[in-house]
C-alpha cells in the first residue's frame, strides 16, 4: 500500500488544492463568498454518483477513477456557473429573484442538458468497450458518465434552490 497510498494521498491533496483555487477564482469572478459555495456544493453529489456508477459497473475505484472525478468536478462547476451567472445577470437587469430563478431554469436548461448528454454520448463507446487496452480508461469514463448522470438534474434543481437560500440570507429586499 506504500506507492498506492502515496498516490491517493497526493491526489486528495491536489484535488483539495484545485477546489480551493476554483473557490478563489469564483470569489473574484462573482465578488461573493457565498455564490462560489453554491457552485461547488454540487460536486460531492457528482462524486457520489461516480462511486455508485463503479458499483453498478462492478469496477473497483482506481487512480484513473479519481482522474475522472476531477474532470467531473470541472464539468459540474461549469454547469453551475452557467446558471448562477444567468441568475445574476437577470437580477442585475431588475428581474426579481424568483423570476430570475425561473428564467435561468428554463433558458439555460438546454445548455446544461446538452453539455451532459453530448459528454455521455461520447463516453458510451468507451464504457461498452471490452478490449484489454481500454480497461485502464473505463474507470475514468465511468466516473465521469455516472457522475454526470447524478449531477445534471441536481445542478438544475439544487443551484436555484441554494441561490434562493442565498438571496434570502445575503441580499437586501431591494436586490431581491
Amino acid at each position: 500500500a506504500g506507492i498506492a497510498g502515496k498516490s491517493v494521498k497526493t491526489y486528495v491533496i491536489g484535488f483539495a488544492l484545485a477546489m480551493a483555487i476554483m473557490f478563489l477564482l469564483l470569489v473574484f469572478e462573482f465578488n461573493s463568498y457565498l455564490q462560489p459555495l453554491i457552485i461547488l456544493a454540487i460536486v460531492p453529489f457528482g462524486i457520489v454518483g461516480a462511486i455508485y456508477g463503479h458499483a453498478f459497473m462492478g469496477l473497483p475505484l482506481t487512480l484513473f477513477s479519481m482522474f475522472g472525478m476531477v474532470t467531473l468536478a470541472g464539468v459540474v462547476v461549469n454547469d453551475s456557473i452557467v446558471l448562477v451567472d444567468f441568475i445574476n445577470q437577470c437580477n442585475k437587469g431588475g428581474m426579481p429573484i424568483h423570476d430570475a430563478l425561473m428564467a435561468a431554469g428554463s433558458r439555460r436548461l438546454r445548455a446544461v442538458f446538452l453539455t451532459s448528454v453530448t459528454t455521455l454520448a461520447g463516453l458510451t463507446p468507451m464504457l461498452l468497450e471490452k478490449s484489454f487496452q481500454a480497461q485502464v480508461l473505463i474507470p475514468m469514463a465511468t466516473s465521469l458518465a455516472f457522475g454526470l448522470l447524478a449531477s445534471t438534474m441536481l445542478v438544475l434543481l439544487m443551484v436555484p434552490f441554494l441561490y434562493k437560500v442565498y438571496a434570502t440570507i445575503a441580499l437586501t429586499d431591494e436586490q431581491r
